[in-house]
């Protein structure tokens, strides 16, 4: 069954981007919200755990009172400013 061992299911996960994280070069902003009830924080936080352990050029941009959509104005401010630094930096090289 699938999800007979989710424990199980879990760790496997966690190995499959492990392994297939060794190619992993491009720059990447990792942006996620705590409400965010599509895909748990966690995943979020172990992509750029894995960036930066990895050394490859990473950022994280968490939001502890959004969803998936970021949607509180001063947040909102934040994230294109971050996004757009982000783009700006990283195609001028």
């Amino acid at each position: 069954m699938l999800f007979e061992h989710p424990e199980r299911q879990r760790v496997n996960a966690a190995g499959r981007l492990r392994s297939g994280a060794v190619n992993f070069k491009t720059p990447t902003l990792v942006v996620h919200g705590q409400l965010d009830y599509r895909l748990d924080v966690s995943e979020g936080f172990q992509l750029f755990t894995t960036l930066q352990r990895l050394k490859v050029p990473s950022k994280m941009l968490y939001f502890p009172d959004e969803g998936h959509w970021v949607l509180k104005p001063q947040n909102s401010q934040l994230w294109y400013r971050t996004v757009n630094d982000w783009v700006d930096a990283w195609l001028k090289k």
